[in-house]
């Protein structure tokens, strides 16, 4: 993937008005084949009532789609039935079922597919062996798994095999490569999982400029050096995209500046945004804090940085602030009071609260006192309807946004996140993702393109050591990362 961003840098800078592209293979490359030889399988068992495949995992098929013989020859029945097995499975591995059960992508593939397409007169063409006979099957497949990751295949981009099954797929590889060169693209990387296909395409590169990218799954060619030709077996997001890719799309909010130390964390990084939790302490003070004092009773020496100090600092620094709102009632008023003592003005104000906890009237005067201040709750409640009721979902958001809520928040754990995201999307919400857990995690969810991110920036790689909020009182530790280096 270091590899794959240098060349895109460099040939870009090289050409900058070019209709870039980069090729994908299908089978091994993008998808891990394994899905669809384990549906194969269990589908036997279940149509002939028997037993052989109870219990398959992924993890146990090693062998390419072409040589399941070689996985049959290894378990403990008889020759006749392993014959019976194996003609099933030919007969049924590329049917319609098949090539769906077959559509489950290596992590992180799609996400670096999604980022080129994200690249200005940059474009991902698809180059495969399989047949034109299942090109509704396969762009249909495809689109549908795309979906989540806000990715879609255009069939003028997809070139597949125009002989039967296993036909000349070396040759068609390199038609296909010369194919896209003389409509116009000029190619910079093509990824496949097959030596051969590599070797073949490399000949059709008459220029020298493309990179070769050897996905290093299960293949059945030999593997052999191969000039401008590097592997690797995973998709690595933290190698491919940078920092400042990230930082132009989205609006980045760094979570949990509820300590000093945080705070310096925060004060130090090109981040604008940061997110503080309020909450009124036993003395009737407006302090930081993530837990409430009945859930994490107060201790003896803890001393919860105040508000008014954390805004002090922030416009000190020309930064921007995220309340997150952890009581309502009398509390809403009071934190009202001391912004009013800052000259922090609503395009640097962001206010988030859970619904039951500011309720209508709460959000009705956090609009009303700071109208042009970014305003949001969370909706993961939202969720498990999305699917069945989405109508209801939607005049939901409606009726929040009448609250003067302008902005909602979806937690990177929540189940079925990526449908929440989608309607929202197209109904014209803006969202902030929350709860990522880790930097991949970050670059996949920037990837969805939302409004704003909010992450506790415990990203070593990029140089970033964000403590957390302090939940539970835990934060990050970093000691391990400085003995490691």
């Amino acid at each position: 993937m270091r590899a794959l961003a240098d060349q895109f840098a460099t040939v870009r800078q090289r050409h900058p008005d070019d209709e870039l592209m980069l090729v994908f293979d299908i089978d091994g490359t993008i998808l891990d084949m394994r899905h669809m030889i384990r549906h194969v399988l269990v589908d036997y068992d279940r149509v002939h009532q028997t037993r052989h495949f109870v219990g398959l995992r992924i993890e146990d098929i090693t062998v390419h789609e072409n040589h399941v013989d070689r996985f049959l020859a290894e378990l403990p029945m008889p020759e006749a039935e392993r014959r019976e097995i194996l003609d099933w499975y030919r007969r049924h591995c590329w049917s319609s079922q098949a090539v769906v059960a077959a559509h489950r992508p290596y992590r992180g593939v799609m996400e670096v597919i999604r980022w080129f397409m994200l690249q200005p007169r940059t474009h991902v063409g698809i180059v495969t062996g399989r047949p034109q006979s299942i090109r509704e099957d396969t762009l249909r497949s495809l689109n549908a798994l795309g979906r989540q990751y806000r990715i879609h295949f255009s069939d003028h981009l997809l070139e597949m095999n125009r002989k039967g099954w296993e036909q000349g797929v070396t040759e068609h590889k390199a038609a296909a490569l010369r194919r896209f060169i003389e409509r116009g693209f000029r190619i910079f990387a093509a990824v496949d999982n097959e030596p051969e296909n590599i070797a073949a395409m490399l000949e059709a590169d008459e220029e020298g400029e493309v990179l070769f990218l050897h996905a290093d799954t299960i293949f059945v060619s030999r593997a052999r050096a191969i000039p401008r030709t590097v592997s690797g077996k995973q998709y690595n997001l933290i190698n491919l995209i940078p920092e400042h890719d990230i930082q132009q799309r989205v609006s980045l909010v760094w979570h949990g500046i509820n300590d000093r130390g945080n705070l310096r964390q925060f004060l130090g990084s090109p981040v604008q945004w940061g997110e503080c939790d309020v909450r009124c302490d036993p003395l009737q003070r407006l302090v930081l804090r993530h837990d409430s004092f009945e859930q994490t009773p107060w201790r003896r020496g803890e001393n919860c940085p105040e508000l008014d100090w954390l805004l002090a600092e922030i416009d000190r620094a020309g930064k921007s602030i995220k309340l997150d709102l952890k009581e309502g009632g009398g509390m809403i008023g009071w934190v009202l009071d001391c912004l009013a003592r800052t000259e922090l003005d609503d395009g640097r104000l962001w206010f988030n609260g859970d619904i039951e906890t500011l309720r209508e009237a709460g959000f009705r005067r956090l609009a009303a006192a700071r109208p042009r201040a970014v305003i949001q709750c969370p909706v993961d409640f939202l969720a498990p309807m999305i699917a069945a009721l989405p109508a209801e979902a939607e005049r939901t958001l409606a009726r929040l946004q009448d609250w003067g809520i302008g902005r909602f928040s979806i937690g990177w754990r929540t189940p079925d996140r990526h449908l929440l995201f989608e309607h929202m999307d197209q109904w014209g919400y803006e969202v902030n993702l929350y709860d990522v857990p880790d930097l991949e995690s970050f670059l996949r969810a920037a990837l969805m393109l939302p409004r704003s991110l909010t992450a506790d920036f415990n990203f070593p790689a990029w140089q970033y050591y964000g403590r957390g909020s302090g939940q539970e009182h835990a934060y990050h530790d970093y000691r391990l990362y400085l003995e490691i280096a």
